[in-house]
């Protein structure tokens, strides 16, 4: 029988989980699974992976901000805030199963928290991280880097933040990320001289996001 877990523990507690390249259907179904079931005892947890290509639509999400779709990329509509994304092969998709309510947090706290962890992230390459007033995320000289989209249920958050590290930008250029018409995408590889995948980097991203957790 597993021990029971203090509430002091719980607060530090954080499991992470390395899936690979995982479906978004049946990941989003498994996430809502994971926060109606989940109880004042459950860990938080953090799962690392990667998509095939798909775009999906937030609960703010606009049709029309699909402008063309010549790759017949699926287009799922789905319960996070925001617009429209793409998600794809070498591209970091991290999802934050995390109970605010315990951690006496707000959503825009975790936001902030979340744009911190990218730009610690890319501290460590030496790339200067920004934030965009209104356009949540974090920019590099202007483009976006990396994405973030939330849901809250019962004080607990699912879906997370993806960050491009060595993807295909083109299916972008298909859609107004975010909402933004001509907001211009970059990747991680596009600033370092060694070429990096998912896998690659995240040692480094669960490490840099345990410790913010811990601070």
């Amino acid at each position: 029988m597993r021990s029971v877990i203090r509430s002091d523990q719980l607060l530090m507690s954080l499991i992470v989980r390395t899936l690979g390249i995982q479906a978004y259907d049946s990941t989003w179904q498994a996430m809502k699974t994971f926060t109606e079931q989940r109880q004042v005892t459950t860990e938080d947890e953090l799962w690392l992976l990667e998509h095939p290509p798909v775009f999906t639509l937030g609960q703010a999400g606009k049709e029309e901000h699909i402008l063309q779709n010549t790759q017949e990329i699926p287009v799922i509509k789905v319960d996070r805030g925001g617009q429209v994304t793409y998600h794809g092969p070498g591209q970091l998709v991290a999802y934050t199963l995390i109970d605010l309510t315990r951690k006496k947090i707000t959503i825009h706290q975790w936001v902030h928290f979340l744009e911190n962890i990218v730009i610690q992230f890319l501290q460590a390459f030496h790339i200067s991280g920004e934030r965009h007033q209104g356009a949540p995320g974090i920019y590099v000289e202007g483009k976006k880097i990396g994405s973030i989209g939330l849901r809250v249920r019962r004080g607990c958050t699912y879906h997370g933040l993806a960050l491009n590290i060595d993807a295909d930008l083109q299916p972008f250029s298909y859609i107004n990320p975010c909402g933004f018409k001509n907001l211009k995408m970059t990747n991680l590889t596009d600033f370092i001289k060694i070429k990096k995948t998912v896998n690659d980097i995240i040692p480094l991203f669960t490490k840099i996001f345990r410790e913010s957790m811990h601070e």
